[in-house]
């Protein structure tokens, strides 16, 4: 069993993901407050809010986690993660999730590869995540009450900040749109 500062994990499946998330020995540390799913615009799309899917991280119930709709409805705000008061790496956690469900082909349902692709497209196209996408052309097409519910959020997030309603490129796109292409070429996925 993997062992962090003296704990002992009896989840293969908990030493899985914490091997696999930078961070991820925090996990170990929630409270199990709730903070996470009362924070999340998309909680009430998730099958599962986060603290309930570490508990079954931890209870060994891997295919139940990786087959569920949690990590694939996040949409990477990290309101989770800075409300957190154990500092749980919660979306890293959730990447991780989504990583093995592929690996695993454990992805289903729709909402797996409509988020993802819709989060790679404009990832792909700008360089970096662009929140006011995400909200158009997945929630607002596929899960238009989230997107209600996630306004709120989303107009505090732009007031502070946070959230930039026109997308911006970063320097040099052209070279990550190479990269992804290559990287393409050598998965077989052209």
């Amino acid at each position: 069993m993997v062992t962090h500062q003296g704990h002992k994990h009896s989840s293969k499946f908990l030493a899985e993901v914490i091997a696999n998330t930078p961070g991820g020995e925090r996990m170990v540390h929630c409270l199990q407050c709730g903070s996470c799913g009362g924070s999340c615009p998309s909680g009430a799309d998730m099958q599962y809010t986060p603290r309930a899917l570490f508990a079954m991280i931890n209870a060994d119930r891997r295919d139940e986690v990786l087959s569920a709709n949690t990590m694939w409805s996040c949409v990477s705000c990290y309101f989770c993660t800075t409300r957190c008061p154990q500092k749980v790496p919660i979306t890293e956690i959730m990447y991780t999730l989504k990583r093995l469900a592929i690996r695993d082909g454990m992805a289903k349902g729709e909402d797996a590869p409509a988020l993802a692709k819709t989060f790679t497209d404009l990832v792909e196209k700008y360089g970096r995540a662009y929140e006011v996408g995400i909200a158009l052309f997945y929630l607002g097409l596929k899960k238009p009450m989230s997107a209600l519910r996630a306004g709120p959020m989303g107009v505090s997030m732009f007031l502070r900040g946070r959230m930039a309603i026109l997308p911006q490129k970063i320097r040099q796109v052209e070279q990550l749109q190479a990269i992804i292409k290559k990287a393409r070429e050598i998965g077989g996925a052209a």
